[in-house]
């Protein structure tokens, strides 16, 4: 820039007008002479200082308009808020970045994201009432805030929990932009400074423009998500119909082979009964009658469990919950169980229980027990021993089912508590099995809340376990 002192009047308003005239066209770059004469030199620094604003104005516009470039290449929410907090940087100090979601009842407004340098207290899903708030006056304003000192702010208004969990993450001033979009309002975005002071000499309407941009891109990303979002679902649910569909096929399939034959046998029996030619003994009709016998309970077994596992898989499970004496239900239990163990020699034993209290549906906690004492029965050696038992925890109960047979190996243990597993353990009196028992207990326990589970090794027996969880469960009575 050259120095002049003698400079023409005329010739310094003429280059003045030129400058004006480039600055019209955008151009901010102009260089104009000093000049002694004090009005002159008053205009003529104005007008210097006026293009160094515009210039600097423009580059923050192009800057800004690179970002939302930027941004706009994103298509989900959280995408775009993360690239917004990458890019903003070069445009305005923060270390935090939060962005909070009108919901659409237009009374609530909403915490969806946010973005620290600090640990973060104000989360995801933190709600406050917008009418009458600060936020609304925002909204009626359609202008930025600007908070220099949050703690002076806090103080003067100490029942703002946002305000306090903000302080509380280390920040000390914020500006606030509200996003309307199509004259709807969407939310806001906050960025945060640990600094006090630091957005005072902010050019707002800078950031009116880019919080209409903001505003447009965030709704389009909300949209993109909220679509996504269905999608995932619609894709799950057609996996599960899938699923549910392959499983009324295993159940076509399970019925047609597995009913087929004991069928086939009670016809084939009762033939053989209604056969005046055939001379059969007292001791052979009975037999037969008892073959009768075992087959409808085999088949009707088989009904139940797959009428179970489709009333489960239908979301039709109903559980009658009540408060009842474990001792009395689980000693009845093995005592059911203890006649049929009794040819094959095995023992049940129930280990003490004490004056203990559960609460569930006892209809259907018998069924998982039962479930789990006929595996124990069925896959044991004649002569051994099954222990039943419960076992208190701090907030309800433990029920366990002791065995000494073959144990569970690693090969079957994923197998175990799905539809029709099949191990390679064999039951050791030739009794039958669709695999569905173990998975009906599960679907039951899980309903009640709990969890059930085995520990074993293979050749060691197995333990297998099921939590019946219970707030109100006590041990030595009711409340």
């Amino acid at each position: 820039m050259q120095q002049s002192t003698s400079i023409n009047t005329e010739a310094l308003i003429s280059e003045m007008i030129v400058a004006v005239e480039q600055m019209r066209g955008q151009q901010y770059d102009i260089s104009l002479p000093e000049t002694a004469d004090e009005p002159l030199a008053g205009l003529r620094n104005a007008l210097m200082s006026l293009a160094e604003s515009l210039q600097f104005r423009a580059r923050e516009r192009a800057r800004l308009n690179d970002i939302a470039v930027n941004i706009n290449a994103g298509l989900l929410l959280e995408e775009i808020l993360e690239t917004v907090y990458v890019h903003f940087k070069d445009v305005i100090p923060y270390n935090r970045i939060g962005f909070s979601l009108i919901d659409s009842d237009r009374e609530t407004v909403r915490a969806y994201w946010a973005k620290s340098e600090y640990p973060i207290f104000l989360n995801r899903n933190f709600t406050a009432k917008l009418q009458g708030s600060s936020l609304h006056q925002i909204l009626l304003t359609g202008k930025p805030r600007i908070i220099d000192d949050l703690p002076a702010y806090l103080r003067a208004k100490p029942t703002s929990l946002s305000t306090r969990l903000i302080v509380k993450e280390g920040m000390r001033s914020s500006l606030t932009c509200p996003l309307v979009n199509n004259g709807e309002p969407v939310g806001f975005m906050f960025f945060s400074s640990a600094e006090p002071h630091t957005y005072t000499n902010i050019h707002v309407d800078i950031f009116r423009q880019i919080a209409a941009q903001l505003s447009v891109i965030l709704e389009k990303g909300r949209l993109v998500s909220r679509l996504a979002a269905q999608k995932e679902q619609i894709e799950r649910t057609n996996a599960e119909l899938v699923r549910v569909n392959e499983l009324k096929s295993t159940f076509l399939g399970i019925a047609t082979h597995d009913l087929r034959g004991p069928i086939g046998n009670i016809r084939m029996i009762a033939d053989l009964l209604q056969d005046s030619e055939i001379s059969l003994s007292d001791e052979e009709r009975q037999a037969l009658l008892g073959d009768i016998g075992a087959q409808s309970t085999h088949m009707l077994s088989l009904l139940n469990d797959l009428l179970d596992v489709t009333r489960i898989e239908a979301g039709k499970l109903e559980l009658r919950f009540e408060t009842f004496s474990l001792e009395p239900f689980l000693s009845q239990i093995v005592q059911r169980h203890a006649m049929m163990a009794t040819p094959k020699g095995t023992r049940m034993v129930l280990q003490p229980v004490g004056n203990g209290y559960a609460k569930g549906d006892p209809v259907r906690l018998r069924q998982v027990i039962d479930n789990i004492i006929s595996n124990a029965i069925k896959y044991s050696p004649p002569g051994s021993t099954v222990l039943v038992g419960a076992e208190s925890m701090k907030h309800g109960w433990c029920i366990f089912v002791q065995d000494e047979g073959p144990g569970i190996t690693e090969d079957d243990r994923p197998k175990l508590f799905k539809d029709f597993a099949k191990l390679s353990a064999k039951p050791t009196g030739g009794e039958k099995s669709v695999g569905l028992g173990l998975a009906i207990a599960r679907r039951i326990v899980e309903a009640h809340g709990g969890i059930i589970g085995v520990d074993s090794e293979a050749g060691q027996g197995a333990k297998f376990w099921f939590t019946l969880p219970d707030e109100n469960a006590l041990t030595g009575g009711v409340r």
